[in-house]
């Protein structure tokens, strides 16, 4: 019998050689995708001075009209919005329907992106989360008016980041940075006018304000707890034994229109710049 070349004898070895590694290799085959709810990732850390920064230029002069967005959180007439929403302005208000605005009072706070305004009366609350254990990953819904119309976003929590602002009200303040992954069905362009919304957990809790976001990164900016909670403490007492509604996905957009429809969510005007 003829001997083979020496070549096919070479091909037939490499051949075994390779089959025998293939077969103890770690299987790298990708899992069965989860529920996108469920996706959740550890605990965010607290707030380090090496948190990831972004710089917003706020403007020089004392007050620009425009509105926003605010939302309850005490019966008796309280509210919260983005500071940046009302600063300078003589006479924000709260537009209740018809055409119609309820004049406010407004209590800035010092060293955070939140105001709260005071009305003669209000509408039922929201519920404000007083877990400050987020997750990265975790699903937020942002209720509100962007682009002066009602409108909402969904995202993902990304982590913390550092917010500077240069010009007037120049400071440096701990954010937390949402990836969007959803809006409103034919709302493009900016979400200008979200400012002042709040973001909303699955059980339907406020666990901070929207506050600012980035197009071209596809990120939205809200408070951080540890900003977000000294603004609120006090304002909502556990007696008023309010519970959210569940969200997700499939419903946010039901749920915004519902919290709009009940001014839980509302938008401010400036009546007076």
């Amino acid at each position: 019998m003829p001997r083979p070349p020496d070549w096919l004898i070479y091909l037939g070895v490499a051949a075994a050689l390779l089959l025998f590694s293939l077969s103890k290799r770690e299987n790298a085959d990708a899992p069965v995708p989860t529920d996108p709810d469920d996706t959740e990732g550890a605990l965010l850390g607290p707030v380090t001075p090496f948190d990831p920064a972004v710089t917003v230029n706020a403007p020089d002069v004392p007050f620009q009209p425009s509105s926003g967005t605010a939302f309850s959180v005490a019966r008796e007439g309280r509210w919260i919005t983005a500071r940046h929403v009302v600063e300078g302005c003589r006479q924000p208000a709260i537009m209740v329907g018809g055409g119609r605005a309820v004049a406010a009072d407004v209590r800035l706070a010092s060293r955070a992106d939140i105001a709260v305004l005071i009305t003669d009366g209000g509408t039922p609350a929201i519920p404000v989360s007083r877990d400050q254990d987020l997750r990265s990953g975790q699903r937020g819904y942002h209720p509100g008016y962007p682009q002066a119309r009602p409108g909402e976003a969904t995202s993902r929590l990304l982590g913390r980041e550092t917010l500077r602002v240069r010009g007037r009200g120049q400071r440096d303040e701990p954010v937390l940075a949402w990836a969007e992954v959803g809006r409103t069905n034919g709302l493009g362009g900016t979400l200008a006018g979200l400012s002042g919304a709040p973001v909303l957990d699955r059980q339907g809790r406020a666990v901070g304000v929207t506050i600012a976001e980035s197009p071209r990164r596809g990120r939205i900016y809200t408070t951080s707890p540890e900003t977000f909670g000294p603004a609120v403490r006090g304002i909502q007492t556990p007696t008023e034994r309010l519970r959210g509604r569940a969200i997700s996905i499939d419903n946010y957009g039901a749920v915004a229109d519902d919290l709009r429809r009940d001014l839980k969510v509302a938008q401010v005007v400036c009546l007076s710049a």
